[in-house]
């Protein structure tokens, strides 16, 4: 199932959403960073930044009661922008499949995630 038909992503347009990092440091959780796109059906979504073509917010999508991480591909290559800003590409697929499986896919990589939830959070304004 595609995951913008999952109540829990379907605020979200990761298509368009920057991976800035990942963090796999506990064994039992995985986390993207990212820039995430809002569509206007999310309750934080405001109208773009002039220059913008989205509403951007930074927050996370994060794995959590992982028990396997299967990395396909792995390259994770530094892209920078012309504000001198590093992101590693998209959120090109996000797939949730039986099992409590998920499969994402990016110029970062491809991984198969098995995990008991996973959410997308927005980070706290600062």
């Amino acid at each position: 199932m595609k995951y913008e038909c999952d109540p829990r992503f379907e605020p979200y347009y990761l298509e368009d959403s920057y991976v800035l990092g990942v963090d796999e440091s506990d064994s039992s959780r995985l986390a993207f960073s990212l820039l995430l796109v809002l569509t206007p059906r999310h309750p934080l979504y405001s109208a773009p930044n002039p220059n913008e073509q989205y509403c951007y917010r930074n927050g996370s999508l994060t794995f959590e009661g992982v028990s396997a991480i299967n990395w396909a591909d792995r390259t994770f290559k530094p892209v920078h922008d012309a504000a001198g800003e590093v992101d590693y590409g998209n959120i090109d697929v996000f797939e949730l499949e039986p099992g409590d499986r998920y499969y994402l896919e990016g110029d970062w990589g491809r991984v198969t995630v098995t995990a008991k939830s996973a959410r997308i959070e927005i980070a706290a304004a600062s």
